[in-house]
């Protein structure tokens, strides 16, 4: 079960897809998240991409973000996230894309959509294998004082020539690697343990 964590959805429970091919974000990782990002969320057009349930952009919405866009390639799981939606009548601040990343991301850059921030949670074998953040930047679609996060394996490390990497945020094998264009939104770290 999934439940939103903070905020006007705060304890609404979530549909969860019934697929392996789809991992939700554990509550202490979205959680660490959140906390990181405060009060960023708040008004902000928010990229949720791989979605799956939809839990991250959720939970964005509920934290206060304006608009949230669900990228997600199986049909299953953008159903789902229409659902989690209706069921948090969040109906009218979000939408879903069912549609391949890189499709849904040209999609975007040709309607001249631009985010504040953009959470990526691309399946580890297809981190290994493609590089989503270069469709993000050659269409940008990131505001230049944006921040794109990416979950990965601590096995697979993001490709560190199309944003600057400021942060990155140790869960043991799970780590959160913040980029931006712009320099200083947040203190540079090389990696920070988060326990409890």
């Amino acid at each position: 079960m999934i439940r939103i964590i903070g905020g006007r959805y705060k304890g609404r429970k979530l549909r969860m897809v019934p697929s392996p091919a789809v991992r939700p974000l554990p509550a202490k990782l979205r959680g660490s998240l959140f906390n990181i990002l405060q009060k960023k969320v708040v008004d902000a057009w928010f990229l949720d991409g791989f979605a799956g349930t939809g839990s991250v952009g959720i939970e964005a919405l509920s934290r206060g973000a304006s608009r949230v866009v669900f990228i997600e390639g199986l049909p299953l799981a953008a159903r789902i996230i229409q659902h989690n939606l209706s069921k948090c009548e969040a109906e009218e601040s979000g939408l879903v894309i069912n549609k391949e990343f890189n499709r849904a991301v040209i999609e975007l850059s040709k309607k001249g959509v631009k985010f504040d921030l953009i959470f990526l949670d691309p399946p580890y074998q297809l981190l290994a294998e493609r590089n989503p953040l270069k469709v993000v930047r050659k269409r940008g679609i990131l505001k230049p004082e944006g921040l794109l996060i990416i979950r990965h394996h601590r096995r697979i490390s993001p490709s560190l020539t199309d944003f600057k990497l400021i942060r990155q945020v140790d869960f043991g094998d799970d780590i959160f690697s913040f980029f931006s264009g712009q320099p200083g939104a947040f203190e540079k770290s090389d990696k920070k343990e988060i326990t409890g």
